[in-house]
């Protein structure tokens, strides 16, 4: 059970909103896919929405999935499911589990100042079978870290890890990847082979993971479950920051909004196609258009969709020189 914080005005701050800075760490919105199956080539983003899936040179692959299996007061968790196995860990190994947070969104921990804050991340999880993985902070752009391990077991347990203040190292107050949350589910010696200590700043990256660390790929029946991940200001972990579902989908879609349809017009030489319209929420950058289907016109599509934004991040123009630019698009201005 979360301990309450008190503020000097008496306040209970379990009652205040936007503690946390983590985006949909319920594991409510998944517009991509409910279910993943065979990733572990390359990296990426595949399921659960703002949850990328990092990973590089191994031959292991899981499912990732929105899972109903939940504690108490959750609908969903995120699942990692080993289908592919592999014991044989080359030293450039890694899988993480991140979320990428834009500079802007951090700096309330003053990160790199003398008033820097601690920051405490809260989260649930659960597996097949006891483990200890592995979570960090990341400051990419000073090249620091700080991790702790967690142990997992095949009940669901809540996990609170509070990480020191770190006064060296300014994050940058943008739009950009300025800040990650990084949860390790496999590495090798590039990343364990140094002397690990929990819970202290630093530069080297032979000791991001921990020295008792689990390995997602240890076999095929491997299983990592996680939901209710929160990071906030300070050294308590407050109770679950939970969000309405139609709040969390807004705060998604300014990273990625799949699935719409739109009709096309024509203008000048009969190659010339343009679409527009107003994006329900304003995206983080020009994001990038893929069409998904033809659903507006019958001719068969040869070109390319060039997105051309108009003055501000909530309107944009497509021209393509095929010849069926209505349809179905899913545009993403992931970090």
């Amino acid at each position: 059970m979360a301990v309450s914080r008190i503020n000097e005005a008496g306040l209970n701050v379990n009652q205040y909103g936007n503690r946390n800075v983590i985006i949909n760490g319920a594991m409510q919105v998944a517009q991509r896919s409910t279910s993943a199956s065979g990733i572990g080539a390359t990296g990426g983003f595949f399921a659960i929405d703002r949850w990328a899936y990092s990973t590089s040179n191994s031959a292991g692959r899981v499912t990732i999935s929105q899972d109903s299996d939940a504690p108490e007061g959750f609908g969903y968790s995120q699942k990692i499911a080993c289908t592919t196995a592999d014991t044989s860990i080359a030293a450039g190994e890694y899988v993480i589990l991140p979320q990428y947070i834009e500079g802007q969104n951090v700096q309330q921990f003053k990160k790199g100042t003398s008033a820097a804050e601690q920051i405490t991340v809260s989260f649930y999880v659960k597996g097949n079978a006891a483990a200890t993985y592995t979570v960090e902070l990341e400051d990419p752009g000073n090249g620091r870290y700080n991790s702790q391990e967690f142990s997992v077991t095949s009940s669901w347990t809540r996990v609170t890890k509070t990480f020191v203040a770190d006064t060296t190292g300014t994050v940058t107050n943008d739009n950009g990847n300025r800040f990650r949350l990084n949860f390790w589910l496999h590495a090798g010696s590039s990343y364990t082979g140094g002397d690990h200590t929990d819970n202290v700043w630093h530069t080297t990256a032979n000791k991001r993971v921990g020295d008792n660390a689990t390995s997602i790929y240890d076999s095929t029946s491997r299983t990592f479950y996680i939901t209710g991940v929160q990071m906030e200001v300070g050294d308590t972990a407050t109770d679950f920051e939970h969000r309405t579902f139609a709040d969390e989908l807004q705060r998604c879609y300014r990273y990625f909004q799949g699935r719409f349809k739109t009709a096309y017009y024509e203008e000048g030489a009969s190659t010339s196609r343009y679409l527009s319209w107003v994006l329900p929420v304003p995206m983080r950058a020009t994001p990038a258009a893929t069409r998904l289907a033809h659903a507006i016109s019958s001719r068969e599509a040869s070109g390319t969709v060039n997105m051309v934004p108009q003055t501000t991040t909530d309107g944009y123009i497509y021209h393509s020189t095929d010849y069926a630019v209505g349809g179905e698009y899913s545009l993403a201005a992931e970090l």
